[in-house]
């Protein structure tokens, strides 16, 4: 996989970080897109990353280790690089999807949360959310959980979770028990409906109530959730009557959920799930929304801020190179900017684009930062960002698939 490193990169990501981060760029050497060696091995895929509350990233993915076996791994990333892997779970039956995928949370207090997804039934569209802890920095986990308490063989995934108080975690999941077990044939049937629910569990493993945030929503397109400084988001697509599929906001203000919003009145009218999910970061009040959309028949991705904590936004903005694929991942940056990912069509077959965005909507030049495939197994790039270094990690999708990472120091970084 070719990689790219531009002069314009350089001069991109050194006005927007070095003035954002340390007001002033006279004299700092520009950063440069570097790949690192990635700590997954080969037949490794659906990557995920995560900051902690430490400033360290946490990178998961799952790695075939068998016939019939897989397991899920994580690796932290330090100022050498990354750890060696750690095991959170190994077995047979664990659910292994393009798009819907494990993940770990990092606690204030130092305890790691990880959520993977197992098959409940020989259905392929059967699964449960399993989440679980650990206490000694990944060495031995907990008993998982299941969050929803439904019991039904129907499916359950597209899991964000959250840091949220008193040592809890909070979980936000598409739920699949409105369906017929056995059967997923939402896009032909209206009977059949997803929905998007929430619950907490603590230290004890015990989980809260669960709550109802959504009654209908797309079938499988990634949840993103992000804590402000006044509580908690989540972003999601939503589906109405019409088979609008758009995305929606809730927030959780005042102790409670508000009612589902429209982010963007797109307009989407699809008969089937896109598989395309948005992706929300936020920054003190500041938040910036991504995604997808083919409205009018026309492939977009857009970006969208608001200053005042998800309450409201402002006008959306274009960010792709007019034939995007989607799978967006977005990071907002210490000067109120945010950088965006996608994935574009290409002519040999997809590439990685970052760019950066303004809340007034100017636009920075769009980068590539990998060669890849508009194909499933490459999965859904991911960014973190970690004081000022921003790292990537994607799949590969040669055979075998492998969980490539990369690298942005920027300038004073060693």
């Amino acid at each position: 996989m070719r990689r790219i490193v531009q002069k314009s990169l350089s001069l991109f990501l050194l006005i927007f970080f070095s003035a954002g981060a340390m007001g002033q760029i006279d004299g700092i050497p520009s950063p440069a897109f570097q790949e690192i060696g990635s700590p997954a091995g080969a037949g490794s895929g659906e990557p995920n990353l995560h900051t902690g509350a430490d400033g360290r990233v946490y990178l998961t993915w799952l790695e075939k280790t068998g016939d019939k076996t897989h397991a899920l791994r994580f690796a932290i990333y330090g100022k050498r690089g990354w750890s060696g892997a750690k095991t959170i779970t190994e077995r047979e039956g664990l659910f292994v999807n393009w798009a819907d995928f494990p993940s770990l949370v990092a606690l204030p207090d130092g305890t790691l949360v990880a959520h993977w997804l197992v098959k409940s039934s020989p259905d392929g569209h059967a699964y449960d959310v399993h989440i679980a802890r650990s206490t000694d920095g990944g060495k031995t986990w907990s008993e998982p959980i299941v969050p929803h308490r439904d019991g039904t063989k129907t499916e359950h995934g597209f899991v964000s979770m959250l840091p949220w108080s008193a040592g809890r975690v909070a979980a936000i999941w598409l739920d699949g028990r409105k369906f017929k077990e056995g059967s997923h044939e939402s896009h032909e049937s209206s009977a059949n409906e997803m929905t998007l629910r929430f619950t907490t569990i603590d230290a004890k493993g015990r989980a809260s109530e669960e709550i109802l945030l959504d009654s209908r929503v797309c079938d499988c397109c990634q949840t993103s959730a992000a804590l402000t400084s006044e509580g908690a988001i989540a972003v999601y697509r939503d589906r109405s009557e019409r088979e609008i599929r758009d995305i929606s906001i809730v927030r959780f203000a005042g102790g409670r959920w508000t009612e589902p919003k429209a982010l963007n009145g797109d307009g989407w009218e699809i008969q089937g799930c896109p598989v395309n999910g948005p992706s929300v970061s936020a920054d003190g009040r500041r938040v910036a929304v991504a995604w997808f959309t083919a409205a009018k028949e026309t492939p977009r991705v857009k970006a969208i801020f608001s200053s005042d904590a998800g309450a409201t936004f402002g006008q959306p903005i274009q960010v792709d190179e007019a034939t995007p694929v989607g799978r967006v991942d977005v990071l907002m940056l210490p000067d109120g900017s945010a950088l965006v990912s996608w994935l574009e069509r290409a002519t040999k077959g997809g590439e990685i684009k970052v760019r950066q965005v303004k809340p007034d909507g100017s636009r920075g030049q769009a980068i590539t930062i990998a060669q890849s495939s508009a194909a499933r197994v490459s999965g859904f790039p991911q960014m973190a960002r970690a004081g000022n270094e921003i790292i990537f990690a994607w799949t590969d999708p040669a055979t075998p698939a492998r969980v490539h990472t990369g690298v942005i120091r920027l300038a004073g970084d060693k």
